[in-house]
């Protein structure tokens, strides 16, 4: 919604691996060389592993975007959950063959001949498990049996494992210690240094930014980097939602109090100043004699609908009504539908106003995402709100609660 605003051509900081916006710090270098080595010298296992968030699986996904398919052909294992059964009967569906066998030595003994005929025709087979803490021991204790499928110089199927930094722990388990002297190449990726994550914030925006002008003050990117300690992900998420909510205030470039906000959303804890403590009772009592002061005319700024709304199914044709689009929210067209109907429920969810707040922010609070048809449809159930952008603290928002599909 706020790619006009600061001038995108797409959203800089999405939480989903995109290769488009691969950035390279010297440990994400060395994780994808490592796979890269480890595969064309068929070197059998590969382990990469590292935090939670700090880029593994955009690693992973860059490399099998920019392999050769034809030359590699590739078992992308993203459910690790499975027994050692499962997963050789999922190896053979991958490669397009079929299991004509039940027994697991069995499946081992008919998988040698044909990894040995693709080894001939100068073809590399390679099995890449993701999030590998999630596969059961047994299966794991059993992948030694793959890498024994070899030629007197070179492992017939290359096996790079991903996983979380408690992946290192299970290789370390003594069931497991066949397959731990087995790996070829093992390789954790570190978080970013402070200089690294500047560098990566510069780098998104680089990719999808017009012009040149600042999204951030320095002030903003400093907190950022420091809430966010080198994980990427931590970084995706805390830009995009400054970017929302600098957003709502029309404010760009982004400054510190807008980022402040953000992390008191998410758990951060400010230090109360001096001056805090010092106006926090004189502003409570200007709060109760201004509440004394609006009580009789309650009515014109508190009023609740009478039948509060639920959006209708995805699968349903929902109504369609002519929504004008405006200078302050663009991004409404006059053909989109309305995510909101008419059909009364008993539940809903009611928010106050508060200082900064404006509807796109709330709407994302209540239901963990926002988009135009949604920020429309909460507006059309409240008629008192005659812009998005402009609502009056202490109002009362209904918000109602979300049909799930059946």
């Amino acid at each position: 919604m706020y790619l006009n605003f600061y001038g995108f051509t797409k959203e800089p900081f999405h939480i989903t691996p995109d290769p488009e916006f691969l950035f390279l710090s010297p440990s994400h270098k060395q994780a994808l060389g490592s796979i890269i080595y480890g595969v064309i010298n068929k070197k059998g296992f590969v382990v990469i592993t590292g935090e939670v968030g700090v880029g593994k699986t955009t690693i992973l996904r860059s490399y099998l975007e920019k392999v050769d398919k034809p030359k590699v052909k590739i078992v992308y294992i993203f459910n690790a959950a499975l027994s050692f059964k499962n997963l050789l009967n999922t190896i053979y569906k991958e490669l397009g063959l079929d299991a004509k066998k039940d027994d697991v030595v069995e499946l081992l003994d008919q998988l040698y001949p044909i990894l040995l005929e693709e080894y001939k025709q100068g073809h590399i087979v390679l099995l890449v498990i993701d999030e590998a803490q999630n596969m059961p021991v047994e299966t794991l204790e059993n992948l030694r049996m793959l890498s024994n499928l070899e030629t007197s110089k070179d492992k017939l199927l290359q096996i790079v494992l991903i996983g979380q930094t408690e992946f290192e722990k299970m290789l370390n388990l003594h069931e497991l210690r066949q397959l731990e002297q087995r790996i070829a190449i093992r390789f954790t990726i570190i978080p970013f240094t402070k200089k690294e994550s500047f560098d990566y914030i510069k780098h998104r925006l680089a990719v999808v930014a017009t012009d040149d002008t600042p999204v951030f003050t320095r002030g903003a990117l400093k907190k950022i980097v420091r809430k966010a300690k080198g994980i990427p992900r931590n970084i995706n998420i805390l830009c995009d939602n400054a970017l929302i909510t600098g957003f709502g205030y029309k404010k760009k470039p982004v400054n510190t109090r807008i980022v402040k906000e953000v992390i008191a959303d998410f758990g951060g804890k400010a230090k109360p100043s001096l001056l805090r403590w010092v106006l926090a009772p004189a502003a409570l009592i200007l709060l109760i004699a201004g509440l004394f002061l609006i009580y009789p005319y309650r009515g014109l700024f508190l009023s609740k609908p009478e039948n509060p709304v639920l959006p209708r199914p995805p699968e349903q044709t929902p109504v369609r009504e002519e929504v004008k689009p405006s200078s302050e929210n663009p991004g409404l067209s006059q053909t989109d539908p309305s995510p909101i109907v008419s059909d009364p429920v008993p539940t809903q969810t009611i928010r106050i106003v508060k200082k900064g707040d404006n509807l796109l922010r709330l709407t994302k609070k209540v239901y963990g995402y926002a988009d135009d048809k949604l920020v429309e449809g909460v507006k059309q159930i409240n008629p008192r709100i005659k812009d998005i952008n402009k609502i009056l603290i202490g109002e009362e928002i209904v918000f109602p609660n979300l049909k799930e599909e059946e």
